[in-house]
């Protein structure tokens, strides 16, 4: 019985010992809990609150396009833009709902936009989905007014691509929007960061130099409520607490502005060509023949960059898709045409090259030329009597070229097309340039149903039958006959610089081929393309610049669309799709040429009227824009010696601001003035 007391008492020790211990820990979490909940309640219950960390994006600031007096063409605005993150979300039907009028949104597209928020899942359901870009004043205020009620609701700030000059330059210049799920894919793949929502370049330099002007995102990492709104932590202890969740070195991270472009062109110049240029669709560019660099470039039609980099609607992309004249497309390099005329230099200089003539060289044109039983036509049903080498080219003998084709045969002519950069790419930095087509007995053989034939030679001596050339193939052959037989690798991009300006890059003028040809041989076609312009008789003649003192050659061009009959048809008679192709092509000064101009006008009519008058706009604005650069650098030396300087055009300062185009310069009205109409002659035509 002892032992069994002694059991009890035991027990009853074990017993009390863990009832103290139970009421001491119970006392403990009291005391806890009364510090948690009453001491320290409301810091806590704010950090409860507190309980995500959200990653925000900073995004970059894209890199400027500049032209080559530091004028910006693009540079970026801000944009609000309303976006939704699902993690914070709990309705997204209520809260897209709530959206909808403000937003502009259908029925249709809030249930799209529910089932797309609905479907998203993992870590992805953190990444915010942007509802609506560029969102109006109105809008803000409504959202900012109701943002309690619109969980996961944000208005993030961001670049928005600024084209100054609307459609000028547009397929130069490119233009951007959101990048879609297959390219995201592969842009992940390929270690690139992007995500979704993020604007990509399309088209143009906008594609082309992406990586460049792109910089990189940065980001910064906030305290967020299970709303997703962010929480600033307030106190030493809460700034404290908010530190444990984010540490200093992890809250930013900066980002990186891309670099600038700065374009060879001048926007000056840029201008004179679009006004000048008086088709519904056609291109005209502009080269230095010294470097290659591209001096202007207009494709008409053009779209707006700033419409299709955002905002644009379904309608008004089906309708640039179904425009019969295809405002997207960039005629200079991405069409290709007869080039009429203008290919006759190609057929000279085969002939001398080859030995076939020399330039004294006569034939006898009586209005057309017989092969066979099949009679080519000239141009001038009367004839132009007896013609050698400079006369042909002054005046387009047709028969002349039809001779000297059918005595080459086309392989030499396709060599010397070759030779001058038909048929290839000209390499300039822009995306999706054609080759053209130069044909030779072996392209007939492949596609002619016929094979080859004879009189294939004599079509494509005039530049017609198959051969086609763009119009910035056609710049750099003639760059290549006025500069002595070098072809550069048109460019666009004069250099690269970073964010503050310093040089990255330079694109220096690139040789990518020779001509081959004799200097004498070059120096005959020069002087015929010279008295094309400047001499009596001339099919560009009445076209001459009146307000220059240099001399300037060139070629008129008219190109068949559609096959002859037997009867002759005035252009104007026909309708606008069958009427001819109109080309002129010109380079100044003869001596020592600073500028090539290359001009097609599609179903413009004749050379001489309809695409020589834009040339010569462009060539006397050039030159009047030297003279003007240099009575203004005139000036400023005049200043450093402490004269009275002369007024001077004051240049535009870069900044991300917004800015108005400039006006054309006062030297150039001339220019733009249409010049007194061609007296009635038998050589107004291509």
């Amino acid at each position: 019985m002892g032992s069994g007391q002694a059991a009890g008492r035991e027990y009853l020790r074990r017993y009390v010992y863990a009832v103290l211990i139970a009421v001491g820990a119970l006392c403990v979490l009291a005391g806890r809990l009364y510090w948690l909940q009453v001491v320290r309640g409301e810091h806590y219950a704010r950090l409860s609150r507190s309980n995500f960390v959200k990653a925000v994006e900073i995004p970059a600031d894209r890199g400027m396009i500049l032209d080559r007096r530091g004028t910006i063409v693009v540079d970026s605005r801000p944009s609000y833009d309303v976006a939704l993150t699902p993690a914070f979300c709990p309705d997204p039907e209520q809260t897209l709902g709530a959206l909808a009028g403000v937003l502009g949104f259908g029925l249709d597209e809030v249930r799209q936009w529910t089932k797309r928020v609905a479907a998203v899942r993992g870590l992805e359901r953190f990444r915010p989905i942007v509802l609506k870009e560029d969102v109006g004043r109105d809008a803000l205020d409504w959202i900012d007014a109701h943002r309690l009620e619109l969980d996961g609701v944000d208005v993030r700030i961001r670049p928005r691509r600024n084209y100054r000059f609307g459609k000028m330059l547009a397929h130069v210049l490119g233009y951007m929007n959101e990048i879609g799920p297959a390219e995201l894919e592969r842009a992940r793949a390929r270690g690139l960061d992007y995500e979704l929502g993020d604007a990509i370049g399309r088209a143009g330099l906008e594609e082309r130099f992406e990586s460049v002007l792109r910089g990189k995102d940065g980001l910064e990492r906030v305290v967020v409520d299970a709303k997703g709104r962010r929480i600033d932590a307030q106190g030493e202890a809460a700034a404290a607490e908010v530190g444990r969740l984010i540490p200093e070195e992890e809250r930013i991270r900066p980002s990186v502005p891309g670099h600038n472009l700065v374009l060879t062109i001048d926007m000056r110049l840029q201008r004179v060509a679009e006004e000048a240029f008086p088709g519904r669709a056609g291109s005209v560019v502009a080269l230095d023949p010294q470097t290659g660099y591209v001096l202007a470039m207009v494709s008409r039609p053009a779209f707006d960059p700033n419409r299709l980099s955002g905002g644009i609607t379904k309608e008004e992309m089906q309708a640039l898709a179904e425009d019969p004249y295809e405002p997207m497309l960039h005629r200079a390099i991405q069409e290709h045409y007869h080039p009429g005329s203008t290919f006759k230099v190609v057929t000279a200089i085969a002939g001398l090259e080859e030995g076939v003539i020399r330039p004294s060289d006569t034939v006898t044109c009586n209005g057309g030329y017989t092969l066979g039983r099949r009679r080519w036509r000239c141009w001038r049903a009367a004839g132009h009597g007896r013609v050698a080498l400079y006369d042909a080219l002054q005046h387009s003998c047709d028969v002349y070229f039809y001779a000297l084709g059918d005595r080459l045969d086309i392989d030499p002519i396709a060599k010397w097309a070759r030779a001058l950069g038909f048929g290839a790419p000209t390499g300039l930095p822009l995306p999706h340039e054609i080759p053209g087509i130069v044909p030779d007995v072996a392209y007939h053989e492949r596609v002619s149903p016929e094979g080859y034939q004879r009189g294939f030679a004599l079509n494509t001596a005039i530049g017609q039958g198959d051969v086609n050339v763009t119009n910035m193939q056609l710049a750099v052959a003639y760059m290549a006959i006025a500069n002595g037989g070098i072809r550069y690798r048109p460019q666009v991009v004069l250099r690269e610089e970073d964010a503050e300006g310093r040089v990255v890059r330079e694109f220096l003028p690139e040789i990518v081929g020779r001509v081959g040809a004799k200097p004498e041989t070059l120096a005959e076609v020069v002087e015929g393309l010279r008295r094309v312009v400047m001499e009596p008789g001339g099919t560009a003649y009445y076209r001459r610049p009146r307000h220059l003192d240099v001399q300037v050659a060139g070629k008129t061009g008219t190109a068949q669309v559609v096959k002859m009959g037997r009867d002759r048809v005035s252009s104007d008679e026909l309708d606008y799709w069958h009427r001819d192709h109109a080309w002129f092509v010109a380079f100044a000064p003869v001596e020592h040429p600073e500028i090539v101009v290359s001009v097609v006008n599609e179903h413009g009519g004749h050379g001489s009227s309809g695409a020589a008058p834009t040339a010569v706009a462009v060539i006397e604005a050039y030159f009047e824009l030297k003279a003007q650069d240099a009575a203004e650098r005139h000036g400023a030396h005049e200043v450093e010696a402490g004269q009275a300087p002369a007024p001077a055009v004051r240049e535009r300062p870069r900044t991300r601001g917004r800015a108005r185009p400039p006006e054309s310069p006062p030297a150039l009205r001339h220019a733009l003035e249409p010049h007194p109409p061609a007296m009635p002659s038998a050589t107004d035509t291509g």
